[in-house]
């Protein structure tokens, strides 16, 4: 009999969507203290720009929208990413309806993003910019073989948005758009596609995306590259270290994103390996030429670009193919997928409700063992310290520490926070004796904080003719902490 997946495999897509919902409902529920990447996308929905940091900026838009339409909070950063993520397996399952015509290894299929431990897990915990490289790079694929498969001016278009929002997204993921286009190049069954007039299209709908940051980007090419670039090479002396090095960290960085997906699916086929390996059919041939092409690709940035430090989640947007890949094959076999389907349904289950139990738990389990993580600092109880002081919200609130300045807001989200570590971004404020400037820093472990740091905060000082403030220190309990262990905040309030 047949699964009801089978039978009805937009089902999978509720199921996602509950999946989802609980993810939101987790993140509420446990402490509003912010990872990294979270407290930077609050610091920044400050204001829009086509450019803020070494990141492209497409997040940081969105992030931008939401926060306008419905505050600051925590609800707005998590049903944004949420969003994004369930929109990712959306399209992911629309492409595997295109090009697979069993129910079952379409679910299959989809179910394949809960391998990619970057999907699954990290992009919940803490990741931005990969979330959106997540859904461009599913846009992307949609759109793709769309075209492929039955070409249309929306087919173009898509292609087209997907390939700019991508590109602003994550630099690298211009590797996949390029993988593709080589790829159907080579396919004399599908080079027509590329010559179609409809391409121009999608060249004008992704420049049109790309234009405004790309604008950005070479009127400040030191702020976009040196971080990048300095990420990405290291400081062997010699070219052979360099090559080694880069190629073991590749190596590594593949396992890293494919490694559990590869293992499960070989489990889920073990039975139809052989036949599958013999078979192929034009979606298997085009979508293993794509993987081959960016291997290849990476493969000479190391060669020719020095490129040494190749990290797992630089290649999320590139190796989301495999799943649905390995299902093609599984299809051009002719395997039987009622117990594929089965067993992936149950292994689905299982690591759904894994990653939304550690991720619900990850707050408690560390202070029992007197190891605290970024949820179990007391921000809120440091901003409610600052109110009592000053009787009330600050003027402005100012940080040279983008992870505790994206906290205060979140903290105090009606007051406006500058931050030393992003000097061209400057809200507008006002200052009167009940609403002074608020001067906040700390140590990065909890320790007792540096003296006053003059060098960062003395032009605020200065510009807005400030009296001189007294320093305060204040020790407060971790959240779920054990007792007597406590963090320690500086702040300072000045007045006009």
């Amino acid at each position: 009999m047949k699964s009801l997946f089978s039978r009805r495999p937009h089902l999978i897509l509720a199921v996602l969507g509950a999946y989802f919902l609980l993810h939101l409902i987790v993140r509420l529920s446990i402490p509003n203290a912010l990872e990294l990447d979270e407290a930077e996308q609050m610091l920044l929905s400050q204001w829009f720009a086509f450019g803020y940091n070494s990141q492209p900026p497409f997040y940081n838009w969105m992030q931008y929208g939401v926060t306008s339409l419905i505050g600051v909070s925590l609800f707005s950063l998590s049903f944004l990413k949420c969003s994004m993520l369930f929109l990712s397996y959306v399209f992911y399952w629309l492409t595997a309806r295109l090009t697979l015509k069993n129910n079952g290894l379409v679910v299959v299929a989809t179910l394949g993003l809960l391998t990619v431990p970057q999907v699954v897990f990290e992009a919940q915990r803490d990741l931005t910019h990969s979330v959106a490289t997540i859904f461009a790079g599913s846009l992307f694929l949609y759109g793709f073989f769309r075209t492929l498969k039955t070409p249309s001016t929306i087919s173009y278009a898509i292609v087209g948005i997907a390939t700019g929002i991508g590109v602003i997204s994550k630099y690298n993921f211009a590797l996949l758009p390029a993988a593709a286009l080589v790829a159907a190049l080579i396919d004399t069954d599908f080079r027509k596609r590329i010559f179609d007039w409809r391409l121009g299209l999608t060249i004008v709908l992704s420049v049109a995306i790309v234009l405004p940051h790309a604008v950005w980007f070479l009127q400040h090419l030191d702020l976009a590259l040196d971080r990048t670039l300095h990420k990405m090479t290291g400081d062997e002396e010699s070219f052979l270290s360099q090559v080694s090095t880069g190629f073991l960290r590749f190596i590594s960085a593949m396992i890293g994103i494919a490694g559990v997906s590869v293992f499960i699916f070989l489990a889920l086929f073990a039975k139809s390996l052989p036949a599958m390996w013999r078979t192929s059919s034009r979606w298997t041939r085009i979508a293993g030429r794509i993987l081959l092409i960016e291997i290849g690709a990476i493969a000479l940035m190391i060669l020719l670009a020095g490129v040494d430090n190749v990290a797992d989640r630089w290649l999320t947007p590139l190796f989301l193919i495999l799943p649905l890949y390995i299902c093609m094959k599984a299809e051009s076999a002719e395997v039987d997928a009622g117990a594929p389907l089965r067993k992936s349904i149950a292994v689905g289950g299982v690591i759904m409700g894994a990653v939304l139990a550690v991720l619900a738990m990850r707050a408690y389990y560390g202070p029992l063992f007197g190891k605290y993580q970024r949820l179990n600092i007391p921000y809120a109880s440091f901003a409610e310290t600052i109110r009592k002081e000053i009787g009330g919200e600050p003027g402005l609130i100012v940080g040279y520490d983008p992870h505790l300045d994206g906290n205060m807001r979140l903290q105090m989200p009606g007051t406006p926070v500058q931050s030393y570590f992003y000097p061209d971004f400057k809200p507008t404020f006002q200052v009167d004796a009940k609403h002074p400037v608020v001067f906040v820093w700390r140590d990065d472990k909890g320790r007792t904080p540096p003296a006053w740091p003059e060098y960062y905060f003395k032009d605020v000082i200065a510009q807005n003719g400030l009296k001189q403030p007294e320093t305060h220190i204040v020790a407060l309990p971790y959240i779920y902490g054990r007792p007597g262990d406590t963090y320690q905040f500086a702040y300072a309030v000045a007045h006009p």
